[in-house]
């Protein structure tokens, strides 16, 4: 009998750390069904398959569920070996992709991106130095690391999930996230990546993304106002 290999990816469209993990599942070639889950409003599958965080992505292979982004993608690496490797055989140079990207991780930058979104005033300009600083503390440490290939791996679908709506957030704040002057590495690095043919068809286009991003901006300055 052929070995059941059922794959169930519940995850939030706009959510980067479902993004990254749907790059690597295409990247694999991996089939898979998908299930939108509301942020506000899950569905007992999140309860049932992630008591203890109830937190997304989560997939199901086969019946198992494994949580936390970072965690399924080296998952899926180990699981699917027909696919181009995710991350490298080296453990040092596995160690260094692993560093940074918990480090971008850890340092909550996509969180203290989505805080710039929905501030204003004195708060914004604290949240602003606070991801300007991680951005480029980020641009310093990769230097050695930085992809000198065409392979696409690991830290690529971190970077790329995180910094692929720069452009949009640029344009609906007026604020320069990743500069072809101040951060050279990382503009080349994302512009790239955005070009692949797999990133294109994975992420949202920057229209879609300008509009729902001026959208919970005017929500959230209007219910701060309110308050």
């Amino acid at each position: 009998m052929e070995k059941q290999n059922k794959v169930l990816l519940l995850g939030i469209w706009a959510s980067p750390y479902t993004k990254r993990v749907e790059l690597a599942l295409k990247l694999k070639g991996v089939s898979y069904e998908y299930v939108e889950e509301d942020m506000f409003n899950k569905s007992p599958l999140v309860f049932k398959y992630n008591p203890i965080h109830q937190r997304l992505p989560i997939l199901v292979h086969n019946g198992n569920p494994i949580v936390e982004s970072l965690v399924i993608i080296e998952y899926i690496d180990e699981t699917w070996k027909n696919g181009p490797p995710i991350l490298p055989a080296d453990p040092y140079k596995k160690s260094q992709l692993r560093f940074w990207a918990t480090f971008i991780h850890q340092s909550q930058l996509f969180e203290t991106m989505v805080k710039v979104l929905k501030s204003d005033g004195e708060e914004q300009e604290k949240d602003i130095n606070k991801m300007l600083e991680t951005i480029k503390v980020l641009e310093e440490g990769v230097k050695d690391i930085f992809p000198d290939d065409n392979n696409v791996g690991y830290l690529d679908f971190v970077i790329c999930s995180v910094f692929s709506f720069h452009v949009a957030m640029e344009e609906v704040l007026g604020i320069k996230m990743v500069d072809s002057e101040k951060t050279p590495l990382l503009h080349s690095w994302v512009t790239k990546l955005n070009q692949l043919a797999l990133v294109k068809e994975t992420m949202a286009p920057n229209h879609i993304l300008v509009e729902v991003l001026k959208v919970v901006r005017q929500k959230a300055l209007k219910a701060a106002s309110a308050t």
